[in-house]
């Protein structure tokens, strides 16, 4: 039976990377690696067995280095890094150790064991960014175990024909393989928007859709399948129609993409004539280079996480202040804002010893954090200031939720400084510092937050997921995560209002940004500066130049009358939605 005679099944997931393709599908073998078989090791042969285990750990670094070698992409190259430094992380290398020791079980049981404890301590973390980094722990425990079992390795840079790669989840040294005139595009049963996957599927420009829980499952090798990276869709055994349907969105699409690349590089302007700002995310200073092929007109939010995660000790102030300014130097004059940790720093560090939080996304993190660790919190400060000297540099505070929080990091900062000068190192003092807004109560007093910053950043991930009292990572109430809901609308525009009244600059930064459909919206509420994803730029620079400032206003005048998100969402398809549809992603 044909691919076409089979009955046409359809999953939605997570649209992670725009695009669409149509081809066979690949599963990337992942057996062996969950079948852990369980024994019980001889007083005498567990020293043998403890060798074993440190063997099989140092074949993993030395193909992890192998990887590195290979790998054109430096946020790949990053990631595996981190990955090699896990592979001695006492939590996961001493605890094994200690298990096949005091157990006299195998190594392979022993690590199973401590991982799925330590897998079960990251499920309990609120912080969503945190808790998908519990991939990276997955990823370096299951190449352990392949060595311990003696699995072999499905090496992706082998494939000779053009497929889709599906699997369970993709990890960074299997992203590191990707041959792009091999690889169509990807799906996988797990993973999320801020995955390392999604980032990657994004770098590779490539149509990607994650979260689908049980697609390597249904699919066979070879069957035909369709990816929409776009909507989130992907159809198994597509019919005829499907098919000629699929392709001719496809060729759409691709023709649109090529046409606002070409304008990127152009200002984005409404048809009214008023200029507004479309600045890239980035969180690898690699990825400045995607911001300026896309045509970005700066960055709106350099996270500066990663350069703490999974290490056994903070990065010291020379080494943030490199990153901070190979950033800057290219991107001037262009803006560059660094938003501050915005994590619980000692539970990023592997080596410090913190006490757990039952809901650490509400606990000690970001500002809080940085307040309580001010020798962490100056280091950093000092490295954004003597960044600042080499360009145009804006700093803004995460999680800011009262109005002592925005003083005491100012006086901070002014600390920093100080010591910058006695010390005669060059620095700028003389810089833009704002604060990121993204806690329902930092909103409502956004009328009085306005007179103590010179910006504000709408953080819409965490503050629809705090006002819905969501968790966006979750499959069971995701469905509640609704950034038209009249409430956040309501947010929006009273911190809108706040700014313009003070006459401070207000941004966005959240996701929100990057969506077309909900650009006009964003405009209406007198947002002038949207950050979001470099290859969304284009698009949302291209919706810009298709909307008059004036009807903007009359849209957000409809818009706050309704009380469900539904209604909004139809209003915006009514008035926009051809605009979406048929110029921006061709369908």
């Amino acid at each position: 039976m044909t691919d076409i005679e089979k009955e046409e099944i359809i999953l939605r997931g997570i649209g992670a990377s725009p695009g669409i393709c149509i081809g066979k599908a690949y599963l990337v073998d992942r057996e062996g690696v969950n079948v852990i078989p369980q024994y019980l090791i001889s007083e005498d042969h567990v020293d043998a067995e403890k060798n074993r285990f440190r063997t099989a750990v140092e074949k993993a670094k030395e193909d992890l280095k192998a990887v590195i070698e290979e790998s054109s992409l430096q946020e790949n190259t990053t990631i595996l890094e981190t990955h090699i430094v896990m592979l001695k992380d006492k939590m996961v290398y001493d605890k094994t150790l200690d298990c096949i020791e005091k157990e006299h079980v195998n190594a392979e049981w022993a690590l199973k064991k401590v991982i799925t404890a330590l897998l079960a301590n990251f499920k309990r973390i609120s912080d969503f960014y945190l808790r998908e980094r519990g991939e990276d722990v997955t990823h370096v425990s299951n190449r352990i175990l392949r060595n311990l079992v003696g699995v072999e390795y499905n090496h992706i840079r082998s494939i000779n024909k053009r497929v889709i790669l599906v699997a369970e989840d993709l990890s960074p040294a299997e992203t590191s393989q990707i041959n792009l005139e091999k690889i169509m595009g990807f799906i996988t049963d797990g993973g999320g928007m801020t995955s390392h996957t999604a980032i990657i599927a994004r770098n590779f420009q490539i149509p990607a859709v994650l979260g689908l829980d049980n697609s390597t499952s249904v699919i066979n090798n070879d069957d035909l399948i369709v990816v929409d990276g776009t909507t989130g869709e992907l159809i198994i055994h597509p019919s005829e129609e499907t098919l000629v349907r699929f392709v001719q969105r496809s060729l759409r699409y691709d023709a649109q993409r090529a046409a606002m690349a070409k304008s990127s590089q152009f200002p984005a302007n409404t048809l009214d004539g008023v200029h507004i700002q479309v600045l890239g995310n980035i969180e690898f200073p690699e990825e400045v280079v995607a911001v300026k092929d896309n045509g970005g007109d700066g960055i709106g939010l350099y996270r500066s996480e990663f350069q703490y995660l999974k290490r056994s000790s903070f990065p010291d102030e020379d080494e943030l202040f490199d990153k901070y300014r190979d950033v800057v130097e290219v991107m001037n004059p262009a803006p560059v804002t660094i938003r501050t940790l915005d994590i619980n720093g000692d539970k990023a560090i592997v080596q410090t010893t913190h006490s757990s939080e039952k809901n650490p996304a509400l606990g000690l993190r970001a500002i809080r954090y940085c307040l309580q660790k001010p020798d962490v919190f100056k280091t950093q400060l000092r490295a954004i200031l003597r960044a600042a000297a080499f360009g145009n540099v804006r700093i803004m505070f995460p999680m800011i939720s009262g109005v002592e929080e925005i003083i005491q990091a100012r006086h901070a900062l002014d600390q920093a400084a100080e010591s910058l000068d006695k010390e005669d190192i060059p620095f700028n003092r003389d810089i833009d510092v704002g604060m990121m807004i993204e806690v329902p109560s930092a909103a409502m007093m956004a009328d009085i937050m306005a007179k103590h910053v010179d910006f504000f950043s709408i953080g819409t991930n965490d503050l629809i997921q705090y006002s819905l009292a969501i968790d966006r990572g979750s499959r069971h109430v995701n469905y509640l995560y609704q950034p038209l809901h009249p409430a956040i609308l309501r947010l929006i525009r009273q911190i809108s209002d706040a700014a313009e009244n003070q006459g401070i600059r207000i941004s966005m930064c959240g996701e929100m940004a990057g969506e077309p459909t909900y650009t006009p919206l964003l405009l209406g509420f007198g947002i002038r500066e949207l950050s979001m994803n470099p290859l969304a730029v284009p698009v949302i620079k291209s919706m810009i130049r298709s909307v008059n400032i004036k009807e903007t206003h009359e849209l957000v005048r409809q818009a706050m009358k309704f009380g469900t998100a539904a209604e909004v969402a139809a209003l915006l398809k009514d008035t926009y939605g051809n605009i979406v549809t048929d110029k921006l992603y061709g369908r």
